[in-house]
């Protein structure tokens, strides 16, 4: 709910995601989810409906999905994370990309120097073969990251049930997409982001700060 340029950082993903055509949410809410409650309430201003799920147990993000588990009806859907803006040609890419080609699951990288914050992934042509949560620093062979947006089977929670926490206590997504490429075969497509294409992280400080200084940015948020 961090601001910026007159909206919530947490509106322009919720408006990129609108245009390219869906209609139904579950947002999951913990901290200050008062503000996102009471500024998105049931999703009717935006033609929307929006649902919500609170995680208490600060789980991961894998232990974040399997909240949404009961909400979700369609055998496939999107799942994005909650503080990366990305530039809207992207939501419009995956969505076609999944049309096009039916993939279970889809993934979306950007590129990094180090995605030792993020999850690194590996590759073989246009498909995932292993993707590894927060890997020690500069030791990645990888410069794709992950990106934060996903079309995903419902098959993804028969996989996180069977994960073990984290050394960090987390349910960890990245892990559970892993092991269903390596226990079940599953074929992971990727879609690369250009190397310059604008990805925003407003839960990184020094990020959030030059992006409320900065509005040249808000030009990749609209379709082409």
């Amino acid at each position: 709910m961090l601001p910026l340029h007159g909206k919530p950082s947490l509106e322009y993903i919720l408006n990129g995601l609108i245009y390219v055509g869906i209609r139904d949410f579950t947002f999951v809410v913990g901290y200050q989810k008062e503000q996102i409650i009471g500024h998105f309430k049931n999703g009717e201003k935006w033609g929307v409906n929006i649902q919500y799920v609170e995680q208490n147990n600060l789980n991961g993000t894998g232990g974040a999905l399997l909240l949404c588990e009961p909400l979700i009806k369609n055998t496939h859907f999107v799942l994005t994370w909650g503080d990366n803006l990305l530039d809207y040609d992207i939501y419009a890419k995956i969505i076609n990309l999944f049309k096009k080609e039916v993939h279970n699951f889809i993934l979306v990288t950007n590129y990094s120097q180090d995605p030792h914050l993020g999850a690194a992934v590996y590759t073989e042509g246009d498909f995932c073969i292993d993707i590894i949560e927060k890997p020690p620093r500069c030791k990645s062979k990888s410069n794709l990251n992950n990106a934060g947006l996903f079309i995903l089977s419902k098959e993804i929670f028969e996989s996180l049930k069977a994960l073990e926490p984290s050394e960090r206590g987390e349910i960890e997504l990245p892990q559970a997409i892993a092991n269903g490429i390596k226990y079940k075969n599953w074929k992971v497509r990727v879609l690369r982001m250009e190397h310059d294409q604008f990805k925003g992280d407003v839960g990184n400080k020094s990020e959030y700060e030059r992006l409320k200084d900065d509005d040249s940015w808000l030009k990749f948020l609209k379709f082409k």
